[in-house]
């Protein structure tokens, strides 16, 4: 299929103009670190997130621990089924990069040979973003800012067209959202058994002191050993 945007006169052009216009008035320096926060600066901030979120919940452990520990298992896979789902669509769509048709465009990363439609980063981190709030609330409304952000960055830098990025977005969610009872149906049973497991219990829930303590109270006491509280 032809290009979504043709021509200078579609709304998604002009668009792409004003907001790439923004790095045309910024310094280098400030371009640099969007082109950086762009092409990776938030999608490792997702993946930092995840990794935080799975921390906080081995220590703390709980009954539910097994269940968020799926969800948050389920976002990197989530994103990668996004991505594996955007490459037909890619190649039916057929969309240029929008400085092979545009002329004109601040463009901050340069080599980008693929199609434009749909964005691989948009459909990336609003997986992510879609899977960790499933997992926790607060955090996930803070990644979903930074998959919309991470959208508008893209665009910024002149290498999609903002309808490129809200189909990144649509698509990433619909992914996350609509597999997710399928993939909790199979991913807690599994965090359970591995909670379960002497080896792999440790990725689930963390051995505090307590666990500790009521494995000393309930070991049998040693023959011969006097005692001393009495």
């Amino acid at each position: 299929m032809a290009g979504l945007a043709d021509s200078g006169s579609n709304p998604d052009v002009d668009l792409l103009y004003d907001i790439n216009g923004l790095a045309k008035d910024a310094p280098p320096w400030f371009d640099h670190v969007m082109e950086f926060v762009g092409e990776f600066g938030i999608l490792f901030a997702l993946l930092g997130m995840l990794t935080w979120c799975w921390w906080g919940v081995r220590r703390r452990g709980g009954e539910d621990a097994a269940a968020t520990v799926a969800a948050l298992v389920w976002a990197p896979l989530a994103a990668g089924v996004a991505v594996l789902v955007n490459v037909p669509i890619r190649g039916f769509v057929e969309r240029p990069r929008p400085f092979n048709d545009h002329e004109g465009l601040e463009v901050l990363v340069a080599g980008k040979t693929d199609y434009s439609f749909v964005s691989d980063h948009a459909t990336l981190c609003m997986a992510l973003a879609v899977g960790l709030f499933l997992a926790n609330r607060r955090l996930g409304i803070f990644a979903l800012v930074l998959g919309l952000i991470g959208g508008f960055i893209r665009v910024y830098m002149g290498v999609h067209y903002p309808t490129d990025v809200v189909g990144g977005l649509a698509l990433g969610t619909a992914v996350a959202l609509l597999l997710s009872p399928l993939a909790m149906a199979l991913l807690t049973p599994l965090m359970r058994a591995i909670e379960r497991s002497p080896r792999g219990g440790w990725l689930i829930k963390a051995r505090g002191p307590v666990a500790r303590t009521t494995q000393e109270e309930n070991r049998p006491s040693e023959p011969g050993r006097r005692d001393l509280a009495a």
